[in-house]
């Protein structure tokens, strides 16, 4: 099991477009460069996203 949401993942998971959800993964990624840490392009920590989104 992998630690990381895709695109497809966040899409389904707030019933929104793909743009969008590469948008917020974006979003996500740039707030956690900013903390220090390496991200990886296309992925959010599902750790990460679960504390931004109350699902």
């Amino acid at each position: 099991m992998s630690s990381f949401y895709r695109v497809d993942d966040v899409r389904e998971i707030l019933g929104i477009s793909e743009s969008k959800a590469y948008k917020i993964i974006q979003q996500l990624n740039k707030e956690l460069k900013e903390k220090g840490y390496i991200t990886i392009a296309g992925r959010v920590p599902i750790k990460y996203f679960k504390e931004k989104y109350y699902c």
